[in-house]
């Protein structure tokens, strides 16, 4: 890594931590989504329905996907399209910082609190309401890495495709709520029905949904599931490459 790239990590580091806003919604609501569900009565309860498992233990995957899409979509969008807006990017470009190590400083620290998040949500989910720690932890790894590499993927598409601040949250604010649904945030996809299933799992959080619990459950993800969130990513990467403008 250049001097001139570490400069740049350096500095957005800084200002990231200095959102507290941000960091909140990020990095501690889907630990206090987890536990406010937690907190019912029925949710802790063993059902036949569910073979066998609890509520709670299919909203530890549900509030892990939750850390993802504020990350990508609530937190990562408005930042750069607000670089972009002010101007930030095309004086880079100027500079021997280029606009790209601005960029990847914004994806890696958002990536790193979607990660510290997931980890915070495992660690209570287990404390807390005894839920099992993933039982698979290879398939989880991986299937947690691919669902963070396409939520960002996600982010910078819509950051691609607005123009100012404004426009990113506009977008973001759009995409939110169905990606909200097809994570299971309000009905655990393992809970629909099953031709509901079907059409979620199709979508890029419905499969990670249904990774991310298959190895919670101690099996390995099955290929579909990682193969739609690997074709979701280059989609959607292709998209924030073709359409992504510096000023």
């Amino acid at each position: 890594m250049s001097t001139a790239t570490t400069m740049v990590l350096r500095t957005e580091a800084r200002l990231f931590t200095r959102e507290p806003g941000s960091l909140f919604w990020m990095m501690v609501s889907p630990t206090v989504l987890l536990v406010i569900l937690g907190l019912i009565p029925s949710f802790r309860e063993v059902s036949e329905d569910l073979g066998g498992r609890r509520v709670i233990d299919l909203y530890v995957p549900v509030a892990v996907l939750f850390a993802l899409i504020m990350s990508g979509l609530q937190a990562m969008p408005p930042v750069l399209a607000g670089y972009r807006e002010r101007g930030i990017l095309r004086r880079l470009s100027t500079t021997p910082v280029r606009p790209s190590s601005l960029l990847g400083a914004q994806i890696a620290l958002h990536a790193a609190a979607a990660l510290v998040s997931s980890v915070l949500v495992i660690a209570v989910g287990r404390l807390a309401f005894d839920v099992r720690l993933p039982q698979h932890l290879a398939g989880y790894a991986l299937a947690l890495l691919l669902a963070v590499t396409c939520g960002l993927a996600l982010g910078a598409a819509v950051c691609a495709v607005s123009r100012t601040q404004k426009i990113a949250t506009a977008i973001g604010s759009v995409v939110f709520f169905p990606t909200m649904f097809t994570a299971g945030v309000w009905v655990p996809v393992q809970a629909m029905p099953d031709t509901l299933q079907r059409i979620v799992q199709l979508t890029p959080y419905g499969a990670a949904s249904q990774a991310l619990d298959t190895a919670m459950a101690g099996g390995r993800p099955e290929w579909t599931a990682l193969g739609v969130m690997v074709l979701w990513t280059v989609v959607l990467t292709a998209t924030a490459a073709r359409w992504f403008r510096w000023e």
